[in-house]
């Protein structure tokens, strides 16, 4: 297997596009942000607004001219988890993502990679591997390029059936 490169580095030589499939009704559920929001207490009007490091990552890499889009495929009515999600995504959109959401029940006919992922520059692909609960297992770094072009095909079909952040209504 090879070394997988930090975040940091595969978006810092990233030149073009990352784009990120998410699948999954629920991840990490033992995030302490999550927890937060859980709990009523996280405010979101201020956590949207803060310089996370995700955010702040986001922020120079789409100033560099970097797109960045994330589709996420959602079961409806949508788990707590993915309520979470929706409901701190404005801070992604605020740093230069483009998020959609795909409920999943548009998605049936659709060829889908087993593993949510991000693809570099339609070349370096870095899967999210998970245990059946959500909680990460480990990331694992595929460069052959047919493996790329499937995962890129998935995406791009995703993205074009998707509803964007702004319009899509949780049920």
């Amino acid at each position: 297997m090879a070394t997988v490169p930090t975040f940091d580095d595969l978006f810092s030589h990233c030149q073009r596009s990352a784009v990120h499939l998410e699948m999954r009704d629920g991840y990490m559920r033992d995030d302490p942000t999550f927890l937060a929001w859980c709990s009523g207490t996280l405010n979101l009007s201020t956590h949207n607004k803060t310089e996370r490091p995700w955010t702040a990552l986001m922020t120079a890499v789409t100033n560099r001219g970097v797109v960045v889009r994330r589709a996420r495929i959602v079961s409806e009515p949508i788990s707590d988890y993915v309520r979470f999600e929706y409901d701190v995504t404005p801070g992604n959109v605020a740093a230069g993502e483009q998020v959609r959401w795909l409920p999943r029940r548009q998605a049936t006919d659709l060829a889908l990679p087993g593993n949510d992922f991000w693809l570099f520059d339609e070349t370096t692909l870095l899967l999210n591997h998970f245990d059946g609960d959500g909680n990460f297992v480990d990331h694992e770094l595929i460069t052959d390029p047919r493996v790329s072009e499937h995962c890129a095909a998935a995406f791009e079909t995703v993205w074009g059936r998707s509803i964007p952040h702004e319009e899509y209504r949780p049920a």
